[in-house]
């Protein structure tokens, strides 16, 4: 069976990377002929190049030249996370051919009998993509179209969206959310006939995690590992309160300045082998989690100010572990039950593998 799925696979983000390789590797284990859609519209595709102009106001005759030569330096230093990002996707996605646009793939579609939107934000109203036909499969003509593990990533969808939206997801033939929450968002447009299901990276076992993750070089353990979007104080605050604590060292996937290293051009692979190495997850991303729960590590979850926060809420209270979200030094949580984590775990794996058998048998159509 050929199978295409569409999702946020190539935007320099470790999670988006490492979701997009879960999904197509699992099906590809089903023996399934399966490609990643290489969808990359405008505002996908600006990562790392050298003449982007971040700011309209910039844009201007003499101004533009003047605001490139300020920002070469720093982006020619972060060139070698690209490298690490783009040799990922070269070893391991197999993609289509490009598409630019919802228009271009309109005009000419790649086949497949199986169409899958997912995972991660794609559907996200806070981002661009969230907003894009594509990412909801308008473009399919012929083929089974659903979603798998599909985040909005918000508790409450734009009401000015809802109807246009609610027009795209009803010309699917099966949806799946990947938080609870994704329900409701869902029913406030009418749509009750959807479920739940684990992020694509739980497809997939620890062991085959462990076979593709990379030490990066001279680390020295034990050590607590942060991955904090925001340079939030609380995370600083509770890193050191639980490196203090545990005799262990900071080491950081973004530059933060208490931390000993930081390894901001890390790839997805090398953060792997950071979450596989560390004694302690610090962090407020859901991927960070997702890994620290999969490689059964220490871990808190650092609340942020921002909506998003429900991912993570979802998936730690799923997992009878909603007292690692945190947001102060006050109750940092340590003893996970690794028995009763991997038992509530493997039921929702059971869950999530019975959708995707029950889309690509076309079951209950």
């Amino acid at each position: 069976m050929k199978i295409c799925t569409i999702t946020c696979h190539d935007v320099y983000n470790v999670g988006a990377s490492l979701q997009a390789y879960a999904l197509q590797t699992y099906l590809k284990s089903l023996g399934h002929d399966v490609k990643i859609i290489d969808y990359k519209p405008d505002y996908l595709s600006k990562h790392f190049r050298l003449d982007i102009i971040g700011n309209p106001k910039y844009d201007k005759p003499f101004v533009r030249e003047a605001y490139l030569l300020a920002k070469l330096p720093g982006r020619l230093r972060i060139l070698p996370r690209k490298r690490a990002f783009d040799g990922f996707t070269s070893k391991h996605l197999e993609l289509t051919r490009r598409y630019a646009s919802n228009e271009e793939l309109k005009a000419n579609p790649p086949e497949a009998d199986v169409f899958l939107a997912g995972s991660d934000q794609i559907w996200n109203p806070l981002f661009p993509n969230g907003k894009d036909p594509a990412f909801y499969l308008d473009f399919v003509q012929q083929g089974i179209r659903a979603s798998y593990a599909a985040s909005f990533a918000v508790d409450e969808f734009p009401q000015e969206l809802r109807d246009v939206t609610a027009k795209y997801l009803a010309k699917l033939d099966y949806i799946a959310v990947r938080e609870k929450s994704g329900l409701a968002v869902l029913d406030s447009m009418g749509i009750h006939n959807a479920e739940t299901v684990l992020d694509p990276v739980f497809l997939l076992d620890s062991a085959h995690w462990r076979s593709i993750a990379k030490s990066p070089a001279h680390i020295d353990k034990p050590y607590l590992l942060v991955y904090d979007f925001d340079n939030s104080y609380a995370v600083k605050a509770i890193a050191e309160k639980v490196a203090s604590e545990h005799g262990l060292k900071i080491y950081s996937v973004f530059d933060l300045p208490y931390a000993e290293r930081c390894f901001t051009l890390c790839g997805p692979e090398e953060f792997l082998g950071l979450i596989q190495g560390a004694s302690y997850v610090l962090s407020n991303s859901f991927h960070a989690t997702a890994f620290s729960v999969i490689f059964e590590k220490e871990f808190a979850v650092v609340e942020r100010t921002e909506k998003i926060n429900t991912r993570m809420r979802d998936f730690t209270a799923m997992l009878g572990l909603s007292d690692h979200m945190i947001n102060n030094e006050k109750d940092i949580p340590c003893n996970a039950d690794w028995n009763e984590v991997e038992r509530l775990l493997s039921d929702e794996i059971m869950h999530s593998k019975a959708y995707i058998d029950k889309v690509l048998n076309g079951g209950g159509r």
